[in-house]
């Protein structure tokens, strides 16, 4: 008689895991939503007609990389993402620019956030707009100051997300009862639709930023073994491909519908749609959910760069792994956080707020690029294992996935902001390689990225690949 108690208690404690890690590694990309949309539309030069095709193009292309992402997955089940997969394919050095690229994209997700997180909060309240930069900074103050107690536990952030889901849903549902606006084409800086989709959807590719967390974060889940680590993993990548990808296109959809226009400055694009589905109530639970999610985005970016520079720091004490950085970046305080990292982060997310003005829109232009480093090489890395390994239908996968990942970069670099962030990601990449070489290239360095994630005392992961499941297979 125990033994279906005790079953349905393993299920239970399965499940409750499984949705506390989901939606806390998705906050990032959810909470891009907030944005993300809105910056295609200022691409699109307020072309409402050409909107959804563009945001499906933005997810049609975040699924190719989650399906690649599932394959890494199966190989790289303790956790490393495409560092793992960069320095298992090519060598350890080769492990550094997704990584570097990693350091850009935390720096960046901080500003974007907390710069979202006070357009949200400006929405609600327009007399706080001359302040929208001060706003920001203590935003950005107060989510570093957290870090001092500790890190926040993954159902907070589950918590956020899911809450954010629950008011957008209540936002969407009063749209079909509203009366329809017919979008007309509008001339803008291309002619032609498919060009100007083609030109205006990688700057809505900030949605995909947090879709490389599953495959890191599987590293947290220490209690598992590698099938349980691969079945969170693919089920955390294939839920947020669903919830995003539904969530984006149904909040596109009932932009297009309602005839909602490019915003004033003082507002935004899915503040307008909160405010014009349903009563003030509902908008500001809407706004409250919005900039507590992009803080928490925040505060997830805070957490995991600093634990991969106190991974690759030298220590004496024995609490990171490789010394390739000085040790400095390896001490904690009482609560096993690094603060000099979390300083380190503070001020060049401070610098670029300070650049952008705390302007989101601003900052979205420079922002899906250095995550789209990263990406290309985990894809490619997963098509030379797939290369090698004779799966020739994973090969084609993987190069077109990589293909339209490139194709994002090279369109992201026709902006000229875009290219600082690139030469960001060079330098921090060129700077950690250095580092590594002038350490005596220690072993295990292309892990860093799970350790980071895994914790004090998570021991330090195997040199490449893990074994595979029965059969060797990754599908």
């Amino acid at each position: 008689m125990t033994q279906p108690i005790s079953r349905a208690a393993w299920l239970h404690s399965r499940t409750a895991l499984l949705i506390a890690f989901a939606f806390s590694v998705m906050a990032d990309p959810v909470s891009s939503v907030a944005y993300a949309i809105e910056a295609a539309l200022r691409a699109l030069d307020g072309n409402l007609a050409l909107l959804l095709p563009a945001m499906a193009a933005v997810v049609l292309v975040v699924g190719l990389v989650v399906a690649s992402y599932h394959q890494l997955v199966a190989r790289f089940p303790e956790g490393g993402g495409s560092a793992a997969a960069a320095g298992g394919a090519f060598g350890e050095g080769f492990s550094f620019i997704p990584m570097g690229a990693l350091v850009v994209d935390f720096v960046l997700t901080i500003a974007i956030s907390v710069s979202a997180g006070s357009s949200a909060i400006i929405s609600y309240v327009p007399g706080l707009a001359p302040y929208r930069l001060v706003l920001a900074l203590v935003l950005l103050v107060l989510v570093a100051g957290l870090m001092w107690f500790g890190h926040l536990g993954r159902a907070v952030f589950a918590l956020l997300t899911l809450v954010f889901i629950a008011t957008a849903v209540l936002v969407l549902l009063p749209v079909p009862g509203l009366p329809a606006v017919d979008p007309q084409p509008v001339e803008g800086l291309t002619h032609g639709a498919p060009l100007a989709v083609a030109l205006a959807f990688p700057v809505a590719m900030a949605l995909a930023t947090g879709i490389e967390a599953p495959s890191s974060a599987i590293a947290q889940l220490a209690q598992l073994d590698d099938a349980g680590r691969r079945s969170f993993g693919r089920w955390a990548l294939w839920l947020t491909l669903g919830i995003v990808g539904t969530l984006t296109l149904a909040i596109t959809a009932a932009v297009v519908r309602l005839g909602i226009q490019v915003p004033h400055e003082d507002t935004t694009l899915v503040a307008e749609l909160a405010r014009a589905a349903d009563g003030a109530g509902l908008f500001a639970a809407f706004q409250a959910a919005t900039a507590l999610l992009l803080l928490s985005a925040a505060s997830s970016s805070f957490q995991a760069g600093p634990g991969l520079l106190k991974a690759l720091a030298r220590s004496e004490h024995g609490d990171s792994r490789h010394g390739v950085l000085p040790a400095i970046l390896g001490r904690t305080n009482a609560h096993h956080v690094p603060m000099v990292g979390v300083a380190v982060f503070l001020v060049g997310s401070a610098l670029v707020v300070i650049a952008a003005g705390a302007y989101d829109q601003r900052l979205v232009l420079f922002y899906a690029v250095a995550v789209f480093v990263s990406f290309l090489m985990g894809l490619i890395a997963m098509a030379r294992f797939s290369h090698r390994d004779g799966r020739h239908g994973w090969v084609v996968l993987n190069v077109v996935a990589a293909v339209a990942v490139g194709f994002t970069l090279v369109a992201n670099l026709m902006r000229p902001a875009a290219v600082g962030s690139l030469a960001a990601t060079g330098l921090v990449a060129g700077g950690l390689y250095w580092a590594w070489v002038r350490a005596g290239r220690p072993r295990g360095a292309a892990n860093a990225v799970a350790e980071a994630e895994a914790g004090d005392d998570a021991p330090v992961a195997s040199e490449g690949p893990s074994p595979l499941p029965a059969g060797g297979r990754e599908d």
